[in-house]
């Protein structure tokens, strides 16, 4: 009830614009079952059209999207290396910040998904969870990711607010060589 009551003031600040929950407990805190906030939302919340789903929790997004099947809510997957698990139980699309540097192989996942071509789509999941797992281990925070999009663009992201600090040149060539490494399906 204090949640609704709370996104119910957000979106009246903006009443013709349509409303998205962002749902991601690990910074928020706010460990809900999204499948229960759906109940009535649509009469609390006129605007409500869906939900950004940063949690792992692939259960309660299934259970989101089988409540939803007028097709009335969108459901935008944020955990970028579980995304093919997420279409699997019907995500609509992602937000993500991976896609930022890994857009093109991300696009082509989803190419191989939409064909129903499950191996290949698999192959650019694995190869994705191999990076990002090889770059969390070393330290992967806003900095780290500012850097990575800087390599891979070309285009300076420039510095992380105060108090980060830029990503270290180790981190920068490690990761560099790790992506560089990497052989997608399409030869890139």
């Amino acid at each position: 009830d204090e949640l609704v009551a709370f996104l119910q003031k957000v979106a009246s600040e903006a009443p013709e614009v349509p409303f998205y929950y962002y749902h991601i407990p690990p910074l928020t805190g706010v460990k809900i079952r999204v499948e229960e906030l759906l109940d009535g939302i649509k009469a609390q919340i006129p605007t409500f059209q869906g939900v950004k789903f940063s949690d792992t929790d692939l259960l309660d997004l299934a259970q989101c999207i089988n409540k939803n099947e007028t097709g009335e809510f969108e459901f935008l997957y944020g955990v970028d290396e579980q995304l093919l698990g997420a279409l699997a139980v019907g995500a609509n699309g992602a937000v993500g910040s991976t896609y930022n540097y890994l857009g093109r192989q991300t696009n082509l996942m989803l190419q191989a998904f939409a064909k129903a071509d499950l191996a290949l789509a698999q192959k650019y999941q694995f190869l994705t969870g191999e990076f990002l797992n090889f770059v969390i281990k070393l330290g992967f925070g806003v900095a780290q990711t500012k850097a990575v999009m800087t390599f891979v663009s070309g285009i300076p992201m420039g510095p992380p607010r105060l108090p980060l600090v830029d990503a270290s040149r180790e981190f920068i060539a490690k990761a560099k060589a790790k992506l560089d490494s990497i052989v997608w399906p399409d030869g890139d």
